[in-house]
């Protein structure tokens, strides 16, 4: 993955494939650190399929037989000195947590996480988003079932609300 933005957007659409109806993204940067965390309330898995989801070489897909995504964020924040955690309860969703040192020179750009959370609202407008982003002074927070409160009947995917969120979502830095 050639960006942060890229393994939230995998991440995510694995927690769609899982049945999720709320994602919750945050983004944050602590000290030297920038934290990535990703939680649904999805199928989940046991303890056998968590063991084995750090596995390159371990998929619940049917179409090939790999999946990089997860072993991928993993091996990204260990490469530039953070951490990786992962905990899943079946039927009550998957927690991934996943933190880089932020200044360490193999450490990925952030990208353009404005397009992904955008991408997500597009492709799939009926789940509930929970984004949190605060990284360099820059702090932003948007809640689709607020925003499902007030819009009523408009759908989350209408060009009128994705024309406002990007540019709600612009004040973030790329």
């Amino acid at each position: 993955m050639r960006d942060l933005s890229m393994h939230v957007l995998d991440i995510c659409m694995n927690s769609v494939r899982a049945k999720a109806t709320f994602l919750e993204v945050l983004i944050e940067q602590q000290k030297e650190y920038l934290n990535l965390t990703i939680r649904d309330n999805g199928i989940g898995m046991d303890e056998s399929t968590l063991k084995r989801v750090i596995d390159p070489f371990y998929t619940t897909r049917k179409t090939r037989h790999v999946g990089l995504g997860i072993p991928l964020l993993k091996a990204s924040s260990e490469r530039c000195k953070g951490e990786f955690s992962i905990s899943s309860h079946v039927n009550k969703g998957t927690l991934i947590k996943s933190s880089f040192l932020y200044n360490h020179i193999d450490c990925l750009p952030i990208g353009d996480i404005q397009e992904t959370f955008i991408t997500l609202i597009m492709v799939e407008p009926d789940i509930d988003y929970l984004f949190k982003y605060n990284v360099s002074g820059h702090k932003i927070e948007i809640d689709t079932r607020k925003m499902r409160k007030i819009l009523s009947e408009v759908p989350l995917n209408s060009p009128l609300v994705i024309n406002w969120l990007k540019k709600e979502l612009n004040s973030i830095k790329k």
